[in-house]
């Protein structure tokens, strides 16, 4: 670090860098699902438009020698987290108007090209600020600012909209549903014999009170009961009210079969919507569930949290202007009289060797995560009735923000410290595995749909500790592909486009594949989807000395 002009600890700019790079990433690729999901859009829909939000991600070697030739990368990143808080404001408000989903994606599309340019920048400045060694040792703390932030969006973020929109909403409504037999069944209730009276309050109201579901036998075939919900009172400031409906604990052998969301407004907050709730033909015994009807002010929940992330990086980017150091090779390559080129730049990586088994190895090392992380929340928050666990987006980002969290800390960091005392090379095939053999635990979860936290929990912390160890692999991975060379950064920059093609194009179609085969079957073939991963890396040549400390 001999080239620093003013010395400032890694410690006191890595954290942090890295922290906001992964923030708008996890935002525009993952919560957005999560986001688009509680606001009504179907998996397909949201899959599709989240995976082609990488397309900057992709296309960013197409003008990251721009951030090469002009400028410095340190005034780079300051301005580009200055636009990005912009952007998430933008979004907050977008949530607020009758075409949210268009301003929406506008101002994510937005965060998506700002965010990838400061990518370019970060990635580079982080190869010029660190000697090779400092970057093997750094990459798994910097592996692990960047996966924090994904866990807090996923988690912390995700948690708080949960906590405010259930604290703006209307009331949740626990039902207890039995399956009895067909004697003590009340009399089916008639949605013309409801009378609502307005009242002061808005409240969801469900009728009948008691709700049980016949057993099937011989002489009764009878298997389902209906029932119906309405509210107390028309909708304050004429907006419409979303009461989602479904499974939440209990017996699997009382479900939902029709009727798990009814949307409100001030023409029809009085009739009566219906829900259908069934029992399995070869369930003989009494037995119960809980079914939950909630609602809350989505786009609000939605439009405080992103709020708080545009206040957050307003502050990074005055922050980084102070704290960054100033590496002398930081410098615009304009300012030199044979500065070169864009093709220079860019047709050089290619003429690296083994480049093409090196692409495929960017492109393929995660096909089968690329398809995992669209469907896991979509997963974790569907209803039962659809193959899911039925999670709130509270349960769901404490999940990911504490327990998967600290799992994913230990294997970054594990992962970094793996690497730079034994080099890339002996450790790669391990962190291969460990990146997508945990992937199991969704197929285990599909299938048993588990409602113990504990047990969810435990899943999610062994996908979460592998990916965290497998992903520094991938990392430096990419570190030694663009360090051989002269232009780092845009090198750099071009092996995260490949990293992003290799998200893009299979979790596009992830959600459609999902919808066609279910849950079940889908997560069988995301393990399926591993092969590819592991030929390609058989392929894969890396220098025995690469992260290892100079002189060993």
């Amino acid at each position: 670090m001999n080239n620093i002009k003013k010395t400032n600890s890694p410690w006191s700019w890595i954290p942090s860098l890295y922290f906001a790079e992964g923030i708008p990433y996890i935002i525009v690729q993952f919560v957005a699902s999560d986001m688009f999901k509680t606001m009504g859009i179907s998996n397909v829909k949201l899959a599709f438009w989240t995976s082609l939000l990488y397309l900057p991600w992709m296309i960013k070697p197409l003008w990251s020698p721009l951030v090469d030739i002009h400028s410095t990368k340190r005034k780079w990143i300051f301005l580009m987290q200055l636009i990005l808080g912009i952007s998430f404001i933008g979004v907050a408000t977008s949530l607020q108007l009758p075409f949210w989903f268009a301003g929406t994606l506008i101002f994510l599309w937005m965060m998506a090209f700002t965010s990838a340019t400061h990518d370019i920048a970060a990635d580079g400045f982080y190869m010029l600020a660190l000697d090779e060694h400092n970057q093997a040792f750094f990459t798994g703390i910097r592996s692990t600012f960047y996966r924090l932030a994904m866990i807090t969006g996923l988690g912390f973020l995700v948690m708080l909209t949960g906590l405010i929109m259930d604290h703006t909403g209307l009331d949740t409504v626990s039902l207890d549903v039995k399956a009895v037999p067909i004697e003590q069944v009340v009399e089916t209730i008639n949605p013309s014999d409801i009378v609502i009276e307005q009242q002061e309050n808005v409240e969801i109201l469900v009728f009948p009170k008691e709700i049980n579901v016949p057993l099937t036998t011989v002489t009764n075939t009878l298997d389902s009961t209906n029932i119906y919900f309405a509210l107390s009172a028309p909708p304050e400031d004429n907006k419409d009210i979303t009461v989602k409906f479904g499974h939440k604990k209990g017996s699997k052998d009382i479900f939902l079969s029709k009727g798990d969301v009814f949307k409100f407004n001030s023409e029809n907050w009085n009739i009566p919507q219906l829900a259908t709730i069934k029992v399995e033909p070869n369930l003989k015994n009494p037995t119960s569930a809980r079914f939950d009807a909630k609602s809350g002010n989505i786009s609000f929940s939605w439009g405080v949290s992103m709020l708080f992330l545009g206040i957050l990086f307003l502050f990074f980017s005055i922050y980084h202007k102070f704290v960054l150091p100033y590496p002398d090779s930081d410098k615009p390559l304009d300012n030199e009289d044979d500065h070169p080129s864009f093709v220079v730049v860019f047709t050089s990586f290619f003429k690296k060797k083994g480049i093409i088994v090196s692409v495929l190895f960017l492109i393929l090392y995660r096909f089968s995560e690329s398809q995992l992380t669209k469907m896991a929340s979509p997963f974790l928050l569907d209803a039962r009735e659809n193959g899911g666990l039925a999670l709130s987006l509270t349960e769901k980002g404490f999940a990911y923000g504490t327990v998967g969290l600290l799992a994913l800390t230990l294997g970054g960091i594990s992962g970094g410290l793996i690497a730079a005392k034994d080099g890339l090379k002996k450790w790669i095939w391990p962190m291969a595995i460990a990146i997508n053999l945990p992937n199991l635990v969704y197929v285990y979860m599909s299938f048993t749909q588990p409602d113990n936290r504990l047990v969810i929990n435990a899943c999610i912390a062994i996908e979460q500790f592998g990916y965290g160890f497998g992903f520094t692999g991938y990392m430096l991975y990419m570190l030694y592909i663009a360090g051989q060379g002269k232009y780092k950064t845009a090198h750099f920059a071009i092996c995260t486009a490949f990293m992003a093609m290799g998200m893009m194009f299979p979790g596009m179609l992830s959600g459609w594949v999902q919808q066609m085969i279910g849950y079940q079957k889908f997560f069988v073939y995301v393990i399926i989807c591993t092969i590819p991963s592991f030929a390609v890396l058989s392929l894969v040549k890396i220098d025995p000395k690469f992260g290892l400390k100079k002189g060993k």
